[in-house]
């Protein structure tokens, strides 16, 4: 496995401030873009609408998955919520651990479990993309169900990146077009190939009612990020019958 090369460059902002080289992502529709490293250390005024509107949302026990070096951990954690940063990146989770997170587990959240059970799911930053495919969207919905408890919800963001084919005039591919590959670089090393996924709205409303989920779309942005709260599905027992 190579090197944790997003890790590497969130400690040296850490521990610098800057960064003497840029984190580079390059994906497999031909850009290769910096990415912005600082906003992994954004203070709460930091913290773009769609993003606040997710945490005011946010209810009893939260498991914030993706959580990268604990931004929205850390908030959560101050208003008093009871929330476990889970992060498949372990330099990111030490960092954590020094900022401040109580709760922070490394780890796979497909491989996740155990008996605690959460009342929200939290994937913000487009976490949701960790599922890669629409097959994985669903997997990440089944596994979902079984960490929820009877009132759980799932709150995330995503966008519609079909623009993106006409601006670098490229052909869609013959899978979901927002199914991407990224890699990372940074210093000259390149991390491991992973895949990434952006979903429309019509395309996650419809396998979200599939796999027993009610759907609401509560925010866009002017980027044409989006905003999603969903929950199982309950049958409605009439007791007058």
């Amino acid at each position: 496995m190579s090197r944790d090369v997003y890790g590497d460059a969130l400690f040296d902002y850490k521990e610098k401030g800057e960064l003497s080289h840029p984190l580079l992502l390059h994906s497999s529709y031909g850009d290769i873009e910096e990415m912005p490293v600082e906003v992994f250390y954004r203070q709460d005024e930091d913290i773009p609408e769609l993003e606040f509107i997710a945490l005011s949302l946010c209810d009893g026990k939260v498991l914030d998955v993706g959580a990268g070096t604990g931004v929205h951990a850390l908030y959560l954690q101050e208003k008093g919520f009871d929330v476990t940063a889970l992060e498949i990146s372990e330099i990111a989770c030490n960092i954590m651990r020094e900022r401040g997170v109580g709760k922070v587990v490394h780890g796979d959240f497909f491989q996740y479990g155990g008996e605690e059970k959460y009342d929200t799911l939290l994937f913000l930053m487009n976490g949701i993309g960790i599922a890669g495919t629409l097959e994985g969207f669903r997997k990440v919905l089944q596994h979902a169900k079984t960490l929820m408890s009877d009132r759980g919800q799932l709150l995330f963001d995503s966008s519609d990146i079909s623009y993106l084919y006409e601006e670098y005039k490229i052909k869609r591919p013959e899978h979901y077009f927002g199914e991407i590959n990224f890699q990372y670089e940074y210093k000259e090393q390149k991390g491991d190939l992973f895949k990434w996924l952006y979903i429309d709205q019509q395309t996650l409303i419809k396998i979200a009612r599939e796999e027993g989920w009610v759907v609401q779309i509560l925010f866009e942005d002017e980027n044409d990020q989006y905003l999603v709260r969903m929950e199982p599905f309950k049958e409605i027992i009439d007791e007058r019958y």
